[in-house]
């Protein structure tokens, strides 16, 4: 295997500013949750079923955004600057139409498929109010997942940083403001925060626009022209953004059906899943931030013609991974009822916590080696392998976690062993096609 010429000091320095973006980000995970927690166990288990079934939407676009990332990366490692305009031009394209789509799904035919899973009448009443506010904010989502690709498949990552952080205060400061009904605004409780949580992307968007305008030079890029569609082009695209958004749209439905299950447990273990999965977010961070380096400097190395050199490089960013998580699970170790105290003071809740927690701890390490060698197979192109085996993994896991709640009738923290089955699965499976060496024929 060939060593990679690509050094840590240049891994992180691409990933950094991702880890801090989601670091950001997941302050508005944390807030949403610590202070819906105050509002109740009903709120908190709305407030957890709505922002799940959002994600699982929303990954529809994310998924394409990554597949746009991973050609710009492409494109600039062969030297073709002119061409990654288009990429994002065709994005656009696809994205506006995907955006009204998947508007209508969240803000309409929600509500017959939630009526249909949940059991509690409380928390689907509080879901769908959620729903009726959060789905506006679709298509500010979109359009800044349209941006992300294009400064993370050029490695200029900094911006992440900075537009998540300006999306974090805005959403933190309204969530105060309306979840509660401070400073003269109406007490909204759940519809307030899927409120902020609109007006905050909306937030971003502009800041990701007035910064493109300022620092990047169009020019260069053939940037925004908005030639005709080009549906060979789109079509390239999509070839490799497809199955990445089936993958991830499956992958956080999956985790929507393993919350129904949860709730199927009872409303205090909805609860506890709620803020144990808030921690897990924030476990979770340093993970999103290689991975995504991984997508973007896998594909940009194979556009050198270095093929040799990928699993040289997923092993470096797999090790670079594994110390940050460490680093951040040793927190939730040492401190546990600190932590979870944060969230609520119900003394019940905490004490049920606690075991999920160091569950959950486990099994961030081998989520952390999975992700980084599943997204070395997304960065190859060959994002429909990536597909069939994250199937594979998530119907064992499904089954996994089914048989533990119905058949035998396992507690909340059994049933969140399942991640560490996921992980490990991922891993294996994982590795065991990159060392195959199947991928590296692969044109996008």
């Amino acid at each position: 295997m060939t060593r990679t010429d690509i050094k840590y000091s240049r891994i992180w320095q691409i990933a950094y500013p991702i880890i801090l973006g989601s670091v950001a980000q997941n302050l508005i995970n944390f807030t949403d949750t610590a202070f819906l927690g105050r509002v109740g166990e009903i709120a908190l288990g709305a407030g957890a079923l709505g922002g799940l079934f959002y994600l699982a939407v929303i990954m529809l676009g994310l998924g394409f955004s990554t597949g746009a990332q991973i050609i710009i990366a492409r494109r600039n490692g062969e030297g073709k600057p002119k061409e990654i305009g288009q990429v994002i031009d065709q994005s656009l394209y696809f994205m506006i139409p995907l955006a009204i789509f998947t508007f209508v799904l969240l803000r309409y035919w929600s509500i017959d498929i939630l009526r249909f899973a949940v059991e509690s009448e409380a928390i689907f009443s509080e879901t769908i109010v959620y729903m009726k506010y959060r789905s506006v904010g679709i298509f500010f989502a979109m359009g800044n997942m349209v941006f992300r690709a294009f400064f993370v498949g050029l490695a200029k990552t900094k911006v992440i940083t900075y537009t998540t952080f300006v999306l974090a205060i805005v959403n933190i400061t309204l969530d105060y403001i309306l979840i509660f009904g401070h400073f003269g605004a109406p007490e909204m409780g759940v519809a307030g925060a899927a409120l902020a949580s609109v007006i905050a992307e909306a937030t971003a968007l502009v800041y990701f626009i007035g910064y493109t305008i300022v620092t990047v030079k169009f020019s260069d890029y053939d940037l925004f022209l908005f030639k005709k569609v080009e549906l060979k082009r789109l079509s390239s695209i999509l070839k490799v953004a497809l199955p990445i958004m089936m993958q991830q749209f499956i992958s956080l439905s999956v985790w929507f059906i393993f919350f129904l299950f949860i709730e199927k447990i009872g409303e205090m273990a909805l609860a506890v899943s709620n803020i144990v999965r808030s921690v897990y977010v924030i476990l979770m961070i340093p993970i999103w931030g290689f991975a995504t380096a991984t997508n973007t400097l896998v594909s940009y190395i194979i556009g050198l013609k270095k093929q040799d050199e990928v699993l040289s490089l997923i092993y470096k960013i797999a090790g670079l991974t594994m110390i940050g998580v460490f680093g951040i699970v040793s927190i939730g170790i040492i401190f546990p009822t600190a932590i979870l105290s944060v969230y609520t003071n119900d003394p019940e809740l905490i004490k049920l916590g606690l075991p999920v927690l160091k569950i959950v701890s486990v099994g961030v390490f081998f989520m952390g080696a999975g992700f980084i060698f599943f997204n070395g197979i997304s960065g190859t192109g060959r994002t429909d392998v990536s597909l069939t085996l994250e199937i594979i993994v998530l119907t064992i896991y499904l089954a996994y976690t089914y048989v533990l709640i119905n058949v035998y009738d396992a507690n909340v923290t059994m049933a969140w062993s399942s991640e560490i089955v996921y992980g490990l699965l991922l891993l294996l499976i994982s590795w065991i096609y990159l060392k195959s060496g199947n991928w590296k024929t692969n044109k996008i």
